[in-house]
């Protein structure tokens, strides 16, 4: 790498269904030089020796052996998702690349939609819209069973 540029970064690409989000990649932008997958292929013999890290979004690109046998510079892996059952660790480990991982990037989200569905289930909420939107002949049954129980203290397990 030359003084002054910056590290490349091998993505699967940029947008599109698979692609790194493109406000990801404008930020990425700042700090890496992003060489996608296309561009790696299309021009392997120049691009594999600038690569030094992969970013892995959604768990693409597929980290394989082919990939690092290809890519003699690269050092580090990173995991944009929550765990890294997707790569083989003890294979990357063993050509001498680091893996890192957002292990609490997304708790809390996940955290707050788990007691949204906790709630909505002991509410009976899925059921009550359903009834709502098949119109008024559906409501033979009583308003009080879309409600759920009276007391959600003993209905849902870990509150």
């Amino acid at each position: 790498m030359a003084e002054g540029e910056l590290p490349a970064v091998l993505i699967l690409d940029i947008g599109g269904t698979h692609g790194v989000l493109e406000d990801l990649a404008a930020l990425l932008k700042k700090h890496f030089h992003l060489i996608t997958m296309k561009e790696f292929l299309g021009n392997k013999e120049e691009m594999r020796k600038k690569i030094q890290s992969v970013f892995v979004f959604e768990c693409r690109p597929t980290i394989d052996r082919e990939l690092l046998e290809s890519l003699p510079n690269l050092k580090v892996i990173a995991n944009s998702g929550v765990g890294v059952d997707h790569l083989d660790l003890k294979m990357i480990s063993s050509f001498g690349v680091k893996v890192t991982n957002t292990p609490h990037a997304v708790a809390d989200p996940t955290a707050d939609i788990g007691m949204a569905l906790m709630l909505a289930s002991a509410r009976r909420l899925v059921e009550g819209s359903v009834l709502h939107f098949l119109g008024p002949s559906c409501f033979f049954v009583i308003p009080r069973f879309c409600c759920g129980r009276d007391d959600l203290s003993e209905s849902i397990f870990g509150m």
